[in-house]
């Protein structure tokens, strides 16, 4: 009987569109009991069977307007549900108050300088590789969980501290992934998804779910990608503005097309239409996180021509890739030689494979002083797709040297 409680709380919570967090709230209420003797990790464990709510069955159905029997009846879905984001949540909750906390009291003003932190992080990776960054970031993450955990704060500073957490979570979990730290990535993704879904910000949880799709794709995990990708649009896109909405759709675009097979590169092609369509309604006044700074449209140019070279149409990635090559910004020397990296394999599916190796050694250059696997694995790719030239002698000469 337990797993259908657990299965019927959760339809019912995803009838009225609330988080574990919120429903906690509302059961608590419900209960007229002060304090949170319910939170986020009971209402998980109710939901996939792991307990049974039993006494609290009657404040579960008064928070969530249904009887009782709307609870306790048999559930027969007519088929599973689709994936959330509550389903990549880690097993334990990381962010609980400390037991014995400190009488130390923090404020807005702690959250305005974490802000200020989180933000000069996102800009120096701009212009720095995970390499160079990764001890700083996860310092400064372990600091920041150990603040909100022993501290004690009002309601809206912790909000907001969490909200500091999940997005230094985010930027943490790229330069760990860009070190090639996978495994460390993703904790430190699933931290921030818990962060910012405690924090209620399903903004920027799909964010966070989104790049640790986005790794997943890129790292032999291309089925678990694509569902962690749309399950990130599918939870977040209501309140989501719409540069967030176009990033979500660039993922599953490129979920799709990492997964392989036709109709995925059709999905894809469909995704990329959808996430021009959502950043055209980005207006001068609409209001966006300031982590989506860099979202415009020469990046979704970006992931358009790169899925084309996925999709080995390389007359369309060519010319797309040297338009916006020819704008970027060269101190940004990770994105540049990535960037590339994407024209080198494209020029050689166009059977130009002089200019290739030409574009090839250029993207080894810049990889020498750059501190990112991501720009190792590029190179990797390339020099594996040049193989099929090695006749030819500006080919031949970039796979000595690569040897």
């Amino acid at each position: 009987m337990g797993t259908n409680i657990g299965a019927n709380i959760r339809r019912e919570r995803d009838r009225l569109g609330w988080s574990q967090s919120r429903l906690a709230r509302e059961v608590c209420r419900a209960a007229g009991i002060p304090g949170d003797p319910v939170g986020r990790q009971e209402i998980s464990r109710w939901e996939t069977g792991k307990r049974t709510p039993r006494e609290w069955l009657p404040f579960l159905a008064t928070a969530l307007g249904v009887p009782v029997e709307a609870l306790t009846g048999p559930s027969t879905p007519a088929e599973p549900p689709l994936p959330t984001l509550a389903d990549f949540l880690p097993e334990e909750d990381l962010l609980s108050p400390l037991e014995g906390r400190t009488v130390r009291r923090v404020g807005m003003g702690t959250v305005d300088e974490l802000q200020q932190r989180v933000h000069g992080l996102r800009l120096a990776d701009d212009v720095l590789a995970g390499g160079d960054l990764i001890r700083p970031a996860l310092r400064d993450l372990r600091r920041v969980v150990k603040l909100y955990r022993e501290s004690t704060h009002t309601g809206e500073v912790g909000r907001q501290l969490l909200r500091q957490i999940g997005e230094l979570a985010q930027i943490a979990g790229w330069i760990a992934s860009d070190a090639g730290q996978h495994e460390e990535a993703e904790r430190i993704y699933r931290l921030g998804i818990s962060a910012a879904r405690q924090a209620e910000d399903l903004t920027l949880a799909g964010n966070l779910a989104g790049s640790l799709a986005y790794q997943m794709s890129n790292t032999g995990r291309e089925g678990e990608g694509l569902i962690l990708a749309q399950a990130a649009f599918r939870d977040s896109q209501a309140e989501a503005p719409p540069k967030a909405r176009a990033l979500y759709l660039d993922r599953v675009a490129w979920a799709h097309t990492k997964a392989g097979g036709t109709e995925n590169g059709q999905q894809a092609m469909r995704a990329l239409g959808e996430a021009g369509q959502a950043l055209s309604e980005d207006t001068p006044g609409t209001e966006s996180p300031a982590y989506l700074y860099w979202v415009d449209a020469g990046e979704l140019r970006v992931m358009e021509s790169r899925v084309y070279t996925e999709l080995h149409r390389p007359l369309r990635a060519v010319p797309l890739l040297r338009e916006v090559l020819s704008a970027y910004d060269a101190t940004h020397t990770r994105e540049m030689a990535l960037y590339l990296s994407w024209l080198a394999v494209a020029l050689a599916d166009a059977n130009e494979p002089e200019e290739a190796a030409a574009v090839a050694e250029r993207v080894i250059s810049l990889g020498a002083d750059t501190p990112s696997e991501r720009v190792a694995e590029r190179v990797r790719v390339i020099l594996g797709r040049l193989q099929g030239y090695a006749s030819v002698p500006e080919v031949r000469s970039i796979l000595d040297s690569a040897a």
